[in-house]
């Protein structure tokens, strides 16, 4: 899609326009989400109308006109085709996710990675999400797995409505206990209560680290996710491991999540505990 896309608009804005448009863009549900640079954001409704031309399950396009900023993760949006909406519903891994995209954060890629982490937790587990959003990890969890007890906690209000609509459309209301608070709260309250951690958030997840060790039942699981710049000559990996070691645990595994920017990983590491 990305050189088709290329292809479309180059004799539309001018192959020049056409080369700086950014290389993809999310599909959620049938909302379309692409950042436009500036030297071709004149052309922005020519881009969205290539869009929905090429993809007719997309019934609208947004630009994306601010980095995600601010303690709920917000970015700023602007509508430049089709309808002029962003509530959608997503469907992924068997779930359904009903969203605005203006309201709250949601991400198409990382859905390898939630059913990843699903993969990985065993029947009759307590698991405690720290930022869960509208719940999708939450969801692909205890959809896939026996007898599990997910623990969602999220402090943006808009994205706890839209989960407790999407425990309810997914039939899992005796699963997934959303909680409406900060992490560090929940944490305090779950004190040596869970056997597996998530730490989504990667801009501020080194913040509650310590408050995830504690949530654990004697050890178990922390799955940390941390947005690390490269630097020429520098192993991201081996530096991030030993800013890690002082809180005990054993770094078992780690993967590149994604790209989020120049020279800027998402990565996360999957750290066990044997006691805490």
């Amino acid at each position: 899609m990305v050189k088709r896309l290329k292809e479309l608009l180059s004799p539309i804005i001018g192959v020049d326009a056409a080369a700086s448009v950014i290389a993809s863009y999310d599909v959620i549900g049938d909302i379309a989400i692409i950042k436009v640079p500036e030297q071709a954001f004149e052309y922005r409704q020519a881009v969205g109308s290539a869009i929905m031309n090429d993809n007719k399950s997309i019934k609208s396009v947004w630009a994306q006109v601010s980095p995600v900023q601010g303690e709920y993760r917000i970015r700023e949006l602007a509508n430049i085709a089709g309808e002029d909406r962003s509530v959608t519903v997503h469907r992924e891994s068997g779930c359904t996710f009903n969203l605005d995209v203006r309201e709250v954060y949601f991400s198409p890629r990382l859905s390898h990675e939630r059913e990843r982490i699903a993969s990985l937790v065993g029947e009759g587990e307590r698991v405690f999400n720290m930022f869960a959003g509208v719940g999708a990890f939450s969801i692909v969890i205890a959809k896939r797995v026996n007898n599990v007890k997910v623990y969602s906690a999220e402090i943006n209000e808009a994205a706890y409505r839209y989960m407790l609509m999407n425990i309810e459309q997914n039939k899992l209301k005796s699963t997934v206990i959303p909680i409406l608070d900060d992490a560090r709260n929940v944490a305090a309250r779950l004190r040596h209560g869970v056997d597996r951690v998530l730490m989504p958030l990667p801009e501020r997840a080194m913040e509650y680290y310590e408050d995830a060790i504690a949530s654990l039942d004697g050890g178990g699981w922390i799955h940390l996710y941390l947005h690390v710049k490269r630097s020429r000559g520098e192993d991201i990996i081996y530096l991030t491991k030993d800013r890690l070691k002082p809180y005990g645990g054993s770094v078992e595994s780690y993967r590149i999540v994604r790209e989020v920017g120049p020279s800027t990983l998402q990565l996360v590491f999957d750290i066990k505990f044997n006691s805490i």
